[in-house]
């Protein structure tokens, strides 16, 4: 044991190690692993969106606060551990949630509160697009949020320099560099196979279709540059590092991949990268991702084109609303068992409560659940307003209640599964 705990605090201090900086919906996580993959130390930061003047979003300062404390937590772990303090790492990499509109101006300003991939607030230019490019532009993509703004003629659209995803943008604030993973880029603008890059053909009908708007950039000037897998995508400057590690003992320089979406570190934490494969990720929102070996032979607004790390085509079903209206029930429960004197742990609850559903009526006994806590692209339902119903004649007991629920999170998934089983033969 003495040996393992000397050669890790070694590959510690030689800078043997990788460093993943993850946002994600519920909990942001920086996570120091060894050269075998293996963890060396973790630190998280829990925070929440905020439904604010119509948009879902994520304040500004909770998400520098969330990184510095996620990165402060794992530090004094390895400090506990290991008796020794980080001043380098091997290697970087940011992913977080995909999608969404993060706009800024020449001097760094957001120009407007980050748009989530949340909102279901785009569906006019989602439409249009897809008319325009005959190709499916999802309500969640930047483009269609920087092209809804456009309809909404928003007035700080002449003032924008850089457009980015939010791991794009704690990239960017670490290392300065204006760049994105594959994954994450085509889930900002469609990417065409061949090139590796946004598609041309699409981007100059973008600038085609707003030229008569006057503004001062083409849309090739405001995306971050596209990188696969395997390529450096910048390195720690002396900014990032004492943005990243409050103490100044992170020393610049370091190396950082591509930024990458949360489903590009799905594919690879699940490894189904290769075409063929696929996989699903569950969490407040919930998508499946096929890696594609042939084209499909039509345009679904179900279905979003997107690529692996390594710029392979993907299928993706992705669906708002998943473990929200879940979680809040079994909360509910919770505070039940509490009153009742009786405290439980959240394992445990999960545990007893979603295995109740295999006692339950095939048909989830005649009960309906709308777990639409925000809207749902799939169904065109524009805003989240959860619903739970059911008859007279319903069988309302625990196991049919959750089984309901446990339904409605998959429900809007298999619309767009079963068009890929039924009408692509995936």
């Amino acid at each position: 044991m003495k040996t393992t705990q000397e050669s890790i605090k070694q590959a510690i201090a030689k800078g043997k190690t990788s460093l993943g900086i993850e946002l994600g919906s519920t909990r942001i996580k920086a996570v120091l692993i060894d050269e075998n993959f293996e963890t060396i130390a973790s630190g998280s930061y829990e925070w929440e969106n905020l439904l604010e003047d119509g948009f879902w979003t994520y304040n500004l300062l909770d998400i520098i606060t969330g990184l510095q404390s996620a990165y402060r937590e794992m530090k004094q772990e390895v400090e506990r551990s290991y008796g020794i303090t980080i001043r380098t790492v091997g290697s970087i990499g940011v992913s977080a949630m995909m999608h969404g509109y993060m706009a800024f101006d020449k001097t760094g300003e957001l120009l407007v509160p980050f748009r989530t991939w949340r909102n279901a607030t785009t569906s006019a230019a989602a439409k249009e697009l897809t008319e325009h490019f005959q190709f499916n532009i999802p309500e969640r993509w930047s483009i269609a949020h920087l092209y809804q703004a456009i309809i909404n003629q928003e007035k700080h659209l002449p003032r924008i320099d850089y457009m980015t995803t939010l791991a794009g943008y704690i990239h960017w604030l670490l290392t300065g560099s204006k760049a994105l993973g594959i994954g994450d880029a085509s889930g900002m603008f469609p990417i065409d196979e061949r090139t590796q890059n946004y598609s041309e053909g699409m981007m100059k009908q973008f600038n085609e279709l707003i030229s008569d708007k006057g503004y001062p950039w083409q849309l090739s000037d405001i995306l971050p540059a596209v990188h696969t897998s395997g390529e450096q995508a910048g390195t720690l400057t002396a900014i990032g590092a004492s943005i990243l590690d409050q103490s100044k003992n992170l020393q610049p320089g370091i190396p950082f991949c591509p930024p990458e979406g949360d489903a590009g570190t799905g594919m690879v934490a699940t490894n189904s990268v290769r075409k063929r494969t696929g996989n699903v990720s569950v969490g407040t929102s919930v998508f499946a991702m096929i890696v594609l070996d042939k084209k499909l032979l039509n345009v679904y607004p179900e279905i979003d084109l997107v690529t692996t790390p390594n710029g392979s085509p993907v299928a993706m079903v992705h669906a708002n609303n998943c473990s929200s209206d879940l979680n809040a029930w079994l909360g509910l429960f919770r505070e039940f068992s509490e009153a009742m004197g009786q405290k439980v742990e959240s394992d445990k609850l999960f545990q007893v409560m979603l295995n109740k559903a295999l006692e339950a009526d095939p048909d989830g006994g005649g009960l309906l659940s709308y777990g639409y806590f925000s809207g749902e692209n799939i169904t065109g339902v524009e805003s989240g307003r959860p619903l739970f119903v059911r008859s007279a004649k319903s069988n309302f007991n625990l196991a049919n209640f959750m089984r309901t629920h446990l339904f409605t999170a998959f429900g809007a998934l298999k619309i767009g599964m079963d068009l890929l089983v039924k009408e692509e033969n995936v």
